[in-house]
């Protein structure tokens, strides 16, 4: 407070009574009159700055709890009307700012709760590219803890010089920036990102991960497919064509050369046949159009029927099949269905057995499921190639595997009827001594006999 502000209120009361005690001819109390005067003034303006000070305290520190939030005050007392209004406008004041504060809140969480729903992984960082906020997705894909991340730099996060550098560029230059990056590890992940600065007057930069990992591989098998359906098609195309344009040539009059070369064609057009239908049922039982019907199914029948579909085969090279299934063991599933797996897996243990060896059929009941199990004392297969035998054209020995026949579809379609029956199948191999290829299916209960 500045002294002209203390004197003018205790020295002008004074001069007044002085002046008008000269001016009513009273000159010599003038003086006296003026201390009186000065001396109340100064009492007045003491005990006035005293309340007001006291008022100013109070209404600061209810202020001051205000911001920490606590509105309640001590017992009311008597306030100045200058006073009470400035208390009204704080008042006010709070409430808005209450208000508006309250409207921000709702609005972080809102925005927060939108960024950890999405799929997607974001991250937003300052002008100098450390990451200032993440939603829980991004700490998913770098497979870090939610603390992790911010206060990060992009190289510290993931190892890439040009996600680094779009950063920094977003940053710096404005300019927006899409790449694919592929994070290393025990679980590989595909990324696909656009790194874009924040616009307007803010600093900084946000990119939005996409994981594409699935996508990726999903385009991979598509491709595979695609060749792999090409070259087996190609083989017995380009066959009965060759030998029909011989034909045409002129070879159709050879009595010697044209049956065989019909009796190719019409070979070459059975596997093409094959070819096309095990690519439908393929199709089909990826589509989930295949319906099943549930039913108990005697194993020991649906293996007999499979067995006497191969037996001529079997018995051409010298092979024993022998079925070692009790005839009360009963699976839950469709009829044709486990006939068709029994079929390809016989099928295939007579294939690629030599002359003179054999093929058993074992069933048993374990756990609550019938488990069936196709041995064979074939060539084998080594165990680098055992996860892959169930995809679909994937040959142990391509060259052996033409020329003994087949779609290389057998084995994936096996797996689709199995998964689709509640069921899996494993299989056990070694090189030159066998394989044994086992199925685990619903065991039939007196519930579904009724049902």
């Amino acid at each position: 407070m500045s002294l002209r502000t203390i004197l003018v209120p205790l020295l002008l009361p004074a001069a007044l009574v002085a002046v008008l005690l000269a001016l009513f001819g009273q000159p010599g109390g003038a003086l006296a009159a003026s201390l009186v005067t000065l001396a109340g003034s100064a009492i007045a303006l003491g005990t006035s700055r005293q309340v007001s000070e006291q008022q100013l305290r109070a209404l600061a520190r209810k202020t001051l709890g205000r911001a920490d939030g606590n509105s309640t005050m001590g017992p009311p007392s008597d306030r100045l009307d200058e006073f009470t209004s400035l208390e009204g406008a704080i008042d006010s004041l709070h409430s808005q700012l209450s208000a508006r504060n309250a409207e921000l809140i709702q609005g972080a969480r809102t925005l927060t709760a939108v960024l950890d729903g999405m799929a997607e992984g974001i991250w937003v960082t300052d002008a100098e590219g450390t990451v200032v906020r993440h939603n829980d997705a991004l700490a998913q894909m770098l497979h870090r803890p939610a603390g992790g991340i911010i206060g990060q730099r992009p190289l510290a996060l993931i190892r890439n010089e040009a996600l680094n550098d779009a950063v920094m560029r977003a940053c710096r230059e404005g300019e927006s920036t899409r790449l694919e990056l592929t994070l290393e590890g025990l679980f590989p992940r595909t990324l696909s990102l656009r790194v874009t600065p924040l616009g307007g007057d803010l600093p900084g930069s946000a990119a939005v991960f996409h994981d594409v990992t699935e996508l990726r591989r999903l385009e991979k098998v598509r491709k595979d497919f695609v060749a792999n359906v090409s070259h087996e098609l190609r083989t017995p195309i380009t066959a009965i064509r060759g030998y029909a344009e011989t034909l045409q040539g002129g070879a159709l009059n050879d009595p010697h050369v044209a049956p065989k070369m019909v009796d190719i064609i019409h070979r070459q057009s059975e596997r093409l046949s094959e070819l096309v239908e095990d690519l439908l049922e393929l199709s089909r039982l990826e589509a989930r159009e295949v319906h099943l019907q549930q039913a108990r199914v005697p194993l020991a029948i649906a293996s007999a029927r499979a067995a006497e579909a191969v037996r001529i085969k079997a018995e051409g090279k010298s092979q024993h099949i022998e079925l070692h299934v009790p005839p009360d063991l009963r699976a839950q599933g469709d009829e044709r269905a486990i006939e068709q797996v029994l079929l390809n897996l016989l099928d295939n243990a007579v294939k690629y057995t030599p002359a003179g060896g054999r093929v058993d059929v074992y069933g048993t009941l374990e756990e609550g499921r019938c488990v069936v199990r196709v041995q064979d004392t074939g060539v084998g297969i080594e165990q680098k190639h055992l996860y892959r035998i169930f995809e679909r054209f994937y040959r142990v020995d391509k060259g052996r595997s033409r020329d003994m026949g087949g779609t290389g579809l057998g084995l994936s379609i096996v797996k689709h009827l199995v998964g689709a029956m509640a069921g899996e199948i494993k299989v056990e191999s070694q090189p030159n001594v066998g394989s044994t290829f086992t199925i685990f299916l619903p065991a039939a209960t007196p519930e579904a006999a009724t049902g």
